[in-house]
């Protein structure tokens, strides 16, 4: 099985990117595929709403000129989608937004190709806002059929300079304890909820 996890913000090794990093960790003991892209900081436009992509039904976007497409490829492929973005102005990245509603769109557009997949919303934050951010991806993820997994807490992390999430020991348990979650969510053909992980206590988290 393979997961692709998608960082939204434009500084790379950033506080997103480590806590995208600990939701793969366990991913990859497990044997799952793991893939890391960049979003953020690229040359991704929004949605044009020309609605080509419903008479080409191609699973691409007809804008050609970014990184879309290439990135469209390898989400329709997995088998679990994590997305990650910085908290601007209580919101996610302009890069994660044209990303969510292109790659909505063009998904929809394709007989719900994300229909059924596991997807996973990841924020990094200061201060405040970032419950909004995990709405707004979580939204996508509902609204295209997909899976949603819980975890021990929103999926968020609290730090400002390079590397300070890696402080939030609660954030970094909770991340983890996603990505065993994605994992036994994964393998579960008929989910049985003995094999369920047990979620950190929270004075461990």
């Amino acid at each position: 099985m393979k997961v692709v996890a998608v960082n939204g913000s434009p500084r790379k090794g950033g506080n997103t990117e480590e806590l995208l990093k600990k939701v793969l960790e366990p991913l990859a003991a497990a044997g799952w595929e793991t893939e890391l892209l960049q979003v953020g900081g690229s040359n991704i436009r929004g949605c044009a709403a020309c609605f080509k992509c419903f008479e080409n039904q191609n699973r691409q976007c007809a804008v050609k000129k970014d990184v879309f497409n290439s990135i469209m490829d390898k989400l329709v492929a997995a088998e679990a989608i994590v997305l990650g973005s910085p908290t601007y102005f209580t919101d996610v990245s302009a890069e994660m937004k044209a990303l969510l509603d292109r790659a909505g769109m063009v998904a929809l557009a394709n007989d719900s190709a994300f229909r059924g997949k596991i997807g996973a919303a990841v924020v990094a934050v200061r201060r405040g806002g970032a419950t909004h951010v995990f709405d707004t991806i979580n939204h996508m993820f509902l609204m295209s059929g997909m899976i949603v997994p819980g975890s021990s807490y929103w999926n968020m992390g609290y730090g400002l300079g390079k590397g300070e999430v890696l402080g939030d020991a609660e954030a970094l348990a909770n991340m983890r304890y996603l990505g065993q979650t994605i994992d036994w969510l994964g393998r579960a053909t008929v989910p049985q909820l003995a094999d369920f992980p047990a979620p950190p206590a929270p004075r461990d988290r």
